[in-house]
């Protein structure tokens, strides 16, 4: 994991350098994208298949539609007339393409994805078919730079014959594809590995010049690891390291499988997809997808305007969630503290506390498109996944504190901590609580968030600011309108002796903090990991206690001391950044409780066997998560609901990074966790609100048909 991080981080660097070179957009000789039809014309009722070709420089590569250890699969958005329907691209069989010590999957040179398209029933012949289509994609080499494409064509309505100048094109598009499996397949695991047998019998070693895997599931295996090939009589057999020992071994691997053959000719390079269906013909497709064309998502249909107000409405109920609760109590006790001063200078308060919300809401938005842009696979809320992140925070929180306790006093000498900030205006200390709001406010999501943060993040650089912007303002808004309003202002008690206990009471929610993010600390490391961050927490409160002691001693004692204090900072600060990430998200505790984890590949299985399921997406670092699954999720009556309608339940943990769900979360307009969704059986799943309630989750297992008294128990 530090390896995929310092070589993302090396890419980022140089992501952002060449956008910026080139003004944010992609060099036109990267990647040069057409969009080709097969047919002259189109007629009603008749299937057609269109291509997205893409060709693209040497020594670059884009991305198949599991991009391997980084980078992101390319993406089509089409605007079609209305009662066309655009089925699912057809993926060409990807190549292995090692970056360091990563390995990606996807293609070089020039690849073509095909799309097939269903007409409705009739056509104007007088109305030409305008199709658009808007391609987003990420190119790299050893940087990476995100691209785009508007393509467009016109066919008339008339006879579907094929257009003889394409028809090269998309018989070497057809050969590209996965045929259906050749040999049967056996999975087996043993320790941190995985075998597959194929049934291959009478293959000859001496011509199998190389083989290779890809699994559809992106956290499945190590795509860096070799995959060791043996030839025998019974057939071929071909060993995998798993990605994640820890975790239950997979029942099923779906994937394609590529065979490098020796012949007469010279070595012909065969592929297999195993898993999915067989890709149908676009006549199949049509059949299956005429009736009920996809629905388009919600977060489409916004606007700029309409997702900054959201934005905004979900950071104004933010102030109401527990996790800024803690620091907006402190800020309050300051508003006290500074009551008896001018109005204008109470003002100058809330305008700094503003301006430390907005440029850490800013800052962090973007981190994350420059992330995102340079083919990571985060979402809102990607810092909480850093354990050097959560124990920096708790440790913060914990020095906070013991402040508030009265066991050390911050003061100008520790700049960056704090009202103490600049003993002269204290301005600093508002600004600092600003950022410090918003750092432990992205655990938590309000309503409107999801939607609009999701929006954001689909849109340009400008525009996702924007959006990210209103959801500061509107965190930062009560208390700055508390210190604009004079009335406000003269309500608020004058300050006195009993500040003393009401700033020492206020420690108590910060040290709750503190507890819960230990907690967090411990769902992502593993127990050294553990003991180090407790470490850490001693060595704070150690510091605290050596910095106020030598306040009270001799001058020339006292630097010493304090000097002591700050060497101790230095060692919890390399202490916390040499935790790792050295342990997976418990299932066991899940699958005891009925519940499976989340992987792509089960429930693809349960959706094509028409199967309902609910899906939670959450982190340990939710809040929100955790309230809606014991108030909602939980309860007898939830549970009783699922069995009697044999849901199967399965729960995806984002603590650390997994790209598979973040790839869901994108698919459904959603940047971060929570995250509900429940498969009736049938058509497009039901996105429940990121707020819970039992009645919620009740109304919504209504739409599900009851399996029975001996449905099985929940999983």
């Amino acid at each position: 994991m530090i390896r995929r991080l310092a070589f993302l981080l090396l890419m980022l660097a140089a992501s952002l350098s060449a956008a910026s070179a080139q003004g944010f957009r992609t060099p036109p000789d990267l990647v040069r994208a057409s969009l080709v039809a097969e047919p002259v014309a189109v007629a009603g009722a008749q299937p057609f298949t269109l291509a997205v070709r893409m060709q693209v420089k040497p020594g670059w590569h884009v991305y198949w539609r599991n991009p391997g250890d980084s980078g992101l699969p390319p993406e089509v958005t089409w605007t079609l007339p209305a009662g066309f329907n655009a089925g699912a691209i057809q993926w060409p069989a990807p190549e292995r393409i090692a970056i360091a010590t990563l390995m990606n999957y996807g293609y070089e040179g020039e690849v073509t994805l095909l799309v097939p398209v269903t007409p409705p029933p009739s056509l104007d012949p007088a109305d030409p078919v305008r199709i658009q289509a808007k391609l987003t994609y990420l190119v790299c080499e050893t940087e990476c730079v995100p691209g785009s494409a508007d393509l467009a064509l016109t066919l008339p309505a008339g006879e579907p014959r094929p257009d003889a100048g394409q028809t090269a094109l998309f018989e070497r598009a057809r050969a590209a594809l996965p045929a259906p499996a050749l040999w049967p397949v056996r999975l087996s695991s043993q320790g941190d590995t995985l075998q597959l047998d194929f049934a291959a019998a009478g293959l000859k070693p001496e011509t199998i010049k190389g083989v290779a895997f890809f699994p559809y599931s992106e956290t499945a295996i190590d795509n860096a690891a070799a995959q060791v090939m043996a030839i025998d009589e019974s057939g071929l057999h071909l060993t995998l390291a798993r990605s994640n020992p820890a975790e239950p071994a997979p029942a099923a691997l779906p994937g394609v499988l590529t065979v490098e053959e020796a012949t007469g000719a010279g070595t012909h390079r065969l592929a297999f997809a195993y898993g999915d269906e067989p890709v149908p013909p676009a006549s199949a497709v049509a059949a299956e997808t005429l009736a009920t064309p996809p629905p388009t998502p919600a977060f489409d249909a916004l606007t700029l305007a309409t997702a900054a107000g959201l934005a905004f409405l979900g950071g104004l109920i933010l102030n109401l969630m527990p996790c800024v609760f803690p620091v907006l109590s402190i800020k309050v006790l300051g508003l006290v503290r500074h009551a008896g001063e001018s109005a204008a200078r109470v003002r100058l308060h809330g305008l700094a506390y503003t301006a430390g919300v907005l440029a850490s809401f800013l800052g962090l938005a973007g981190l994350l498109l420059a992330l995102k842009g340079g083919g990571a696979a985060i979402g809102w809320g990607f810092q909480l996944q850093s354990p050097a992140v959560v124990a920096g925070l708790a440790y913060l929180l914990l020095a906070m504190g013991l402040s508030l306790s009265g066991v050390f006093h911050l003061g100008g000498r520790l700049a960056g901590l704090g009202d103490g900030l600049a003993r002269r205006s204290g301005l600093s200390g508002s600004f600092f609580t600003g950022v410090l709001a918003t750092l432990v406010a992205t655990p938590c999501t309000a309503p409107f968030m999801g939607s609009a943060v999701g929006f954001a993040l689909t849109q340009s650089a400008g525009v996702a600011l924007a959006v990210f912007a209103s959801l500061g303002l509107g965190l930062a808004l009560p208390f700055l309108a508390l210190t604009l309003w004079p009335p406000a202002l003269r309500a608020l008690p004058r300050p006195g002796a009993w500040m003393e206990t009401l700033k020492q009471v206020l420690a108590f929610p910060v040290y709750a903090t503190v507890a819960w993010l230990v907690w967090v600390l411990a769902q992502q490391v593993g127990p050294q990991g553990l003991l180090a961050a407790l470490i850490g927490l001693v060595l704070v409160g150690f510091a605290a206690w050596a910095w106020e002691h030598g306040r009270a001693t001799a001058p020339r004692v006292g630097r010493i001391v304090q000097g002591l204090a700050a060497l101790t900072i230095v060692a919890v600060a390399a202490l916390t950044l040499t935790l790792d990430r050295d342990r997976a998200a418990p299932a066991a505790q899940a699958a005891a409780n009925g519940i499976e984890p989340f992987t792509q590949a089960r429930l693809d299985t349960l959706v094509n066997e028409h199967r309902p399921v609910f899906v939670n997406m959450t982190a340990a670092w939710c809040i929100t998560c955790a309230v809606n699954e014991t108030t909602s999720l939980s309860t007898k009556a939830v549970r009783t609901a699922m069995a009697d309608r044999g849901v199967t339940y399965l729960m995806g943990d984002w603590t650390n990074q997994n790209p598979e769900i973040t790839r869901l979360l994108e698919t459904h307009g959603r940047s971060g966790v929570p995250l509900y969704l429940l498969y009736t059986g049938t058509g497009e799943p039901q996105v429940l609100p990121q707020i819970l309630t039992e009645g919620t989750v009740l109304s919504a297992l209504e739409m599900v048909p009851a399996a029975g008294k001996n449905a099985a128990l929940v999983r």
